[in-house]
C-alpha cells in the first residue's frame, strides 16, 4: 500500500484488536488531521469513527467519508453520544478521540468526560490506542515548534482492552469525574507507549538529530560554546576514540565537570563506546570521591584542569590519581590528530553504521550512567540506571511536559544531580529544546539576568535555588518562562507564594528519587494540586506500606520501568543490589510516608528517617520546619533530633534567623493548626545552612554539629 511505504508504518498489537469481545470503544490519542485515516487503513476490522464537526468540514476529508462509517461527535453537545452509544450497542467498534482536538502541545491534552461517560453508560471494553510519528507531519499543527517532515516514521500501539472499574455507589458529577479520570490515566498510559523506543541512550540521540535536524542548534554554555546535533556527535566520537584506547567495553567512565556542553560531550562520548558514565559528584570531598569511584571500579576519570583551579579541587584530583587515571580536556585537546578529526565527521554523517561498528550489543537494558545518592543520610551508594531507564523515565515525563523547538531550558543543576541530567539534558536534547549550560546554580543574581537574556522558558532547581533567584530578580526576568519546576527538597509556601506574587508565575512540584531516573510524580498546568508533589507518572505501581503510629498514609513503595537495576555498595565487591521488598524484586521503598488521593496526587508527610519519636507519637521533622518557615518566612530553616531522657526524643532547629523568640514558633504551630509536640525544643542560630552539592540539606552535618553543641 503507497501509503503503508511512504510512511513506514508500523503496526504493534493488532491482535488486541481481534481479541476484543463485545461491546468496543477504541480510544486513540490526536497528534494529525491525518489520524482517523490512517487508522482505518491499517487497523483490522470495520471501525465506526466519532469525528470533530471541524473534522468532517475540511475539502480533503469530505471525498473520503463515503468510504467509511462515523458519526459526529461534539464534544460540547451532550446528545451526540446517544448516536454513538447505539452504535457501540449494536456491536460496532467505535473510534473515538477523547481529547477532541489535535494537539497543540506535542503532550496529552485534556480529557473530555463523553467518551468516558460513553464506556461507562455502554459498558463497553475501553481498547487504547497510540499513534506516533503523524506530528511530524504536514497534517500536524505544531509545525511552529518542530521540524517538519513529508513522510515521517508512523507507529500505530494497540494496547490490551480493559475496562472503566467505578463503584457502583458513584452517581451523577462525581462518577463523570471518576470516570474522566479513569480515561485519563489510560491515555498516559497510551501517550508512554507512544514515546517509549526500546533503544540505548545513544541512538536515541541519534534518533533526535534525524527528527529534529542535524543542523539545529541545541547545546550553549557560559564558555560560549555552541554545538548543532551533528557538532556534538563529531566531538563525542573524537572523545570516544580516546576512551576506547583507555578502556574496555563496560568499563566506567568517570566524568567530573561542571554543567558546560563539555560535559555533554563526554557523556555522549561515553555511550557511543558502550561504556558506563559515572556522574561524580564534585562537591562531596576528598571522601566522598574517593568511595564513588572504588565503588564503580571506574577505569578513567575526565575533568579539565581550569575547572580544577578555579573550584580549588586539586588535593582531590592528586588523590583520585592514586585510584585511577585522570584526563584533562585541556591535554586531550592537544593529542587530536587529523585522523581522529577526519574519524569523527565520518561518524557524525554516518552515526548509525559507525555506532552499530564500535558497538556491536546495544541492548537497552545494559547499564548506562552510575549516580550516587547525596549522602543525605550515609554515605554514598551508587545507583546503577540503565538506557531503559533514562529513555522511559524520559517518555513518563514527556506524556506531561512536552518540550518544542520554541524551549530554551536554563540548566544550573550539575549532570551528577538525576534532576540535572534528566529534566536539564536528556529530556530537552531528545525532545529538540535548546540547552543553556550554567555552571552553578549558586549566582542568585546572576541566574535571573541570564533568564531574561535567553528568553528562557524552562527552569529546574531546588527550594534553596528558586527561593534565591525569586528574592533578587527583576519581575520581569522570567516573563518567558513556561515550566519552573522544583524538586529534591521540599517546596515552601514562601517560595511557591513569592514566584506567583513577583513574577507571576506558578512552580510546579515534583518528586522523585535518584533510584526512579529521577521522577516518581510531578504536578502540571492540566494537573496542579497545592502542597502536594503532583500525579504519579504513566507506568507507575505504588502501595502504602504501613507505619506504626501514623494513622493516615503509609511509606510509598513503587515499581515501574524507571526504577534503577540496583545499587552498587562500597564494600559489595561489584555485585548489584536490586531493589526488593517483601512484594518482591524490582520493588523500591522510598522511605517516604505520603498519602495518596484518588487521582493520585501524591501528599509528602515526611521521610521516615526524618520523624522524631516524642512520648511514643511520631513527629515529622518537616512539620517544624514549616513552623519555622512561616515564623521566619526570610530565612532558611532545618530540624534534625537529639535523644532526650525524659521523652526518648527532642527536636532541635537551626534557622539562618538571628533574633529568634519561641513565642512566634508557637504562634505560627496554632496558625497551621500544628500540635505543639512539632515546635522545636531549642533554636540554634546559624548563619549559613549547609547543602549538599545537589542542593539539599546536609543533615548529617547538622546532627553531628548538634551532637558537639551539646557536649560543650
Amino acid at each position: 500500500m503507497l501509503v503503508g511505504r511512504l510512511f513506514r508504518v508500523r503496526v504493534i498489537g493488532a491482535d488486541n484488536i481481534k481479541s476484543a469481545r463485545g461491546r468496543t470503544l477504541i480510544v486513540a490519542n490526536h497528534v494529525s488531521h491525518f489520524d482517523a485515516l490512517i487508522l482505518y487503513l491499517f487497523l483490522p476490522q470495520p471501525l465506526v469513527f466519532a469525528l470533530a464537526p471541524s473534522t468532517v468540514s475540511y475539502f480533503w476529508v469530505r471525498p473520503f467519508l463515503p468510504f467509511i462509517d462515523w458519526i459526529v461527535m461534539d464534544p460540547l453537545n451532550p446528545y451526540a453520544l446517544k448516536g454513538m452509544a447505539k452504535a457501540i450497542k449494536r456491536g460496532d467498534k467505535m473510534v473515538a478521540f477523547p481529547e477532541g482536538r489535535i494537539t497543540g502541545t506535542g503532550s496529552l491534552m485534556k480529557i473530555y468526560e463523553g467518551s468516558a461517560m460513553l464506556a461507562d453508560n455502554t459498558d463497553a471494553n475501553v481498547l487504547p490506542i497510540g499513534i506516533e510519528g503523524l506530528q511530524y507531519s504536514r497534517f500536524s499543527m505544531l509545525k511552529h515548534l518542530i521540524r517538519i517532515q513529508s513522510f515521517p516514521r508512523v507507529k500505530i500501539t494497540c494496547l490490551a482492552p480493559r475496562k472503566l472499574l467505578l463503584s457502583r455507589n458513584l452517581q451523577g458529577h462525581e462518577r463523570r469525574t471518576k470516570a474522566t479520570t479513569a480515561l485519563l490515566h489510560i491515555m498516559r498510559e497510551v501517550a508512554y507507549e507512544c514515546a517509549y523506543e526500546p533503544v540505548t541512550l545513544f541512538q536515541a540521540i541519534i534518533d533526535a538529530m534525524q527528527r529534529h535536524g542535524p543542523n539545529r542548534l541545541i547545546i550553549e554554555d557560559s564558555t560560549k560554546a555552541k554545538l548543532s546535533y551533528r557538532q556534538l556527535l563529531l566531538r563525542a566520537d573524537i572523545v570516544g576514540q580516546f576512551i576506547a584506547a583507555d578502556t574496555k567495553p563496560k568499563d566506567c567512565v568517570g566524568i567530573m565537570l561542571p554543567s558546560t556542553a563539555a560535559s555533554i560531550v563526554v557523556l555522549t562520548a561515553a555511550q557511543s563506546r558502550g561504556r558506563r558514565a559515572a556522574m561524580l559528584n564534585f562537591t562531596a570531598g576528598k571522601r566522598g570521591l574517593r568511595i564513588a569511584v572504588e565503588t564503580a571500579k571506574v577505569a578513567v576519570v575526565y575533568t579539565s584542569r581550569k575547572f580544577v583551579s578555579e573550584v580549588g579541587l586539586e588535593d582531590i584530583v592528586r588523590e583520585l590519581k592514586g585510584l585511577t587515571k585522570v584526563v584533562y580536556l585541556e591535554d586531550l585537546r592537544e593529542c587530536i590528530s587529523f585522523m581522529n578529526k577526519l574519524r569523527g565527521l565520518i561518524a557524525a554523517y554516518l552515526p548509525n553504521s559507525t555506532y552499530r561498528l564500535h558497538h556491536r550489543t546495544r541492548d537497552p537494558q545494559d547499564d548506562s550512567v552510575i549516580l550516587f545518592t547525596s549522602g543525605s543520610e550515609g554515605s554514598p551508594k551508587g545507583v546503577v540506571l540503565t538506557h531503559s531507564n533514562l529513555i522511559a523515565n524520559r517518555a513518563q515525563v514527556q506524556t506531561l511536559l512536552a518540550l518544542t523547538h520554541d524551549d530554551v531550558v536554563l540548566n544550573v543543576l550539575p549532570m551528577f544531580h538525576a534532576f540535572g541530567l534528566l529534566g536539564g539534558v536528556l529530556a530537552p536534547l531528545l525532545d529538540g529544546a535548546k540547552i543553556y549550560c550554567y555552571p552553578s546554580p549558586l549566582h542568585y543574581r546572576f541566574i535571573p539576568e541570564l533568564s531574561y537574556q535567553l528568553g528562557a522558558t524552562c527552569l529546574f532547581g531546588t527550594n534553596t535555588f528558586l527561593a534565591g533567584y525569586a528574592k533578587h530578580c527583576h519581575p520581569y526576568d522570567f516573563h518567558k518562562m513556561r515550566f519552573v519546576i522544583a524538586g529534591a527538597e521540599k517546596l515552601t509556601a514562601d517560595t511557591r507564594r513569592l514566584w506567583a506574587d513577583k513574577c507571576g508565575i506558578r512552580v510546579y512540584e515534583g518528586y522523585g528519587a535518584t533510584e526512579a531516573s529521577p521522577v516518581i510524580a510531578v504536578n502540571t498546568p492540566m494537573g496542579n494540586k497545592p502542597n502536594s508533589v503532583g500525579q504519579l507518572l504513566a507506568k507507575m505501581e505504588y502501595y502504602l506500606e504501613p507505619v506504626e503510629g501514623i494513622p493516615t498514609g503509609g511509606r510509598l513503595i513503587v515499581r515501574g520501568p524507571n526504577i534503577m537495576r540496583g545499587y552498587l555498595l562500597h564494600d559489595g565487591g561489584g555485585d548489584y543490589f536490586p531493589p526488593s521488598t517483601r512484594c518482591g524484586q524490582g520493588w523500591y521503598d522510598t522511605g517516604d510516608i505520603v498519602i495518596i488521593d484518588d487521582d493520585e496526587f501524591v501528599t509528602i508527610i515526611g521521610r521516615q528517617k526524618r520523624f522524631a519519636k516524642i512520648g511514643g507519637e511520631m513527629v515529622p521533622l518537616a512539620q517544624s520546619e514549616d513552623i519555622a518557615n512561616l515564623a521566619w518566612p526570610e530565612h532558611t530553616h532545618a530540624a534534625v533530633t537529639l535523644p532526650d531522657i525524659r521523652k526518648g526524643e527532642q527536636i532541635i532547629l537551626f534557622s539562618e534567623f538571628n533574633r529568634c523568640d519561641h513565642r512566634d514558633l508557637v504562634t505560627a504551630a496554632k496558625e497551621l493548626g500544628i500540635p505543639k509536640l512539632c515546635i522545636p525544643k531549642q533554636v540554634i542560630y546559624r548563619a549559613t545552612i549547609p547543602l549538599l552539592g545537589s542542593g539539599k540539606v546536609d543533615y548529617p552535618r547538622l546532627s553531628e554539629l548538634a551532637r558537639k553543641l551539646r557536649i560543650t
